[in-house]
């Protein structure tokens, strides 16, 4: 796995990615996204600590899951947004430069990870019908088969898994 800023380091709230290039992102044919940020099945594809990020980890594994791996709508429609919700959090809460993200297929399994220099655990809270956050974990927990953290020497992978076909 690649180098990632160590723990503590803050992001600085004023960086912003461009709209128009936020935008672009969006519109960039899935053909070209893996070539363009890196493919998180070789390797872990660093993100900028930005609430931007979550819209390029989609993209990303979006483009893993329909170009590389051809599995269901439905997976990748539940892995695209459990994706979103982990960048989301580790974004929100971590206050690192920089979030990585890689993804593992075995016989059956899809894998997801999303690496922080933080080793402040997530915590899945009860969620109530009229809560408008903190449902991140409650999805991966209803939408993922298994989920989970691993510690690090500097940091922590979170990782959800989902059965898919071969």
């Amino acid at each position: 796995m690649g180098a990632m800023a160590g723990q503590g380091d803050v992001a600085s709230v004023t960086e912003r990615v461009p709209e128009d290039l936020a935008r672009m992102w969006d519109a960039e044919p899935l053909s070209t996204v893996l070539d363009r940020a890196g493919d998180p099945t070789v390797r872990e594809v660093p993100l900028v600590n930005l609430p931007e990020s979550a819209r390029r980890a989609r993209r990303l594994a979006q483009a893993v899951l329909q170009q590389r791996w051809a599995v269901s709508a439905q997976i990748t429609e539940h892995t695209v947004l459990l994706v979103s919700e982990l960048v989301g959090n580790a974004v929100r809460h971590t206050g690192a430069h920089t979030i990585g993200i890689r993804m593992l297929r075995r016989s059956g399994w899809i894998r997801v990870e999303i690496r922080d220099p933080s080793r402040g655990l997530p915590c899945l809270l009860p969620v109530g019908e009229l809560d408008v956050s903190g449902r991140g974990l409650f999805l991966v927990d209803t939408l993922a088969e298994r989920w989970g953290v691993d510690l690090l020497p500097r940091g922590k992978t979170t990782w959800f898994e989902m059965r898919a076909a071969d």
